[in-house]
């Protein structure tokens, strides 16, 4: 397993589309998979790559110096629990400690909609140190309300 920072805005769009719709259980808005694809290529984004086939990627928006979001993250649903989005994570707030990034966040689906795929993202945020902050019930749609969730990165 190979993690690199990809700086080529189209790799980085077709790698986030391929897997998104891979991953409908979690991504199953069209519109909201359109969005993902565009707003990668202007941000950060590392990709997991199991020999020459991705298998998972993230990207990263920096809102400050000190501040970073996980805009999006995916990885293909044969390979979880297998330790990539792990893997994955500590790449990331390795390279965003070293920019001098403080704090790293990400927004989620909240709880108060029940969600089975949804209830393992949470779990894999909380597991690796974020901790909740607010829900925005609106943010998203009065169907989908929003998990903030940040952690502390750099001192």
């Amino acid at each position: 397993m190979i993690i690199t920072e990809i700086a080529d805005p189209q790799i980085k769009s077709q790698i986030c589309e391929s897997i998104l719709r891979s991953l409908p259980l979690w991504f199953g808005i069209e519109s909201a998979i359109v969005d993902y694809v565009n707003d990668v290529r202007r941000m950060q984004t590392w990709v997991v790559y199991d020999g020459q086939n991705p298998i998972g990627f993230a990207s990263v928006n920096k809102h400050f110096n000190t501040s970073a979001e996980i805009h999006v993250m995916g990885i293909l649903q044969s390979h979880h629990r297998m330790g990539v989005g792990q893997r994955l994570l500590g790449v990331i707030e390795d390279h965003l400690k070293n920019e001098g990034v403080k704090f790293l966040t990400v927004k989620t689906l909240s709880e108060s909609r029940p969600n089975a795929e949804y209830d393992q993202t949470r779990k894999f945020y909380l597991k690796y140190g974020f901790t909740p902050i607010e829900e925005f019930k609106t943010l998203w749609g009065e169907h989908n309300p929003c998990l903030f969730l940040v952690k502390s990165i750099g001192s």
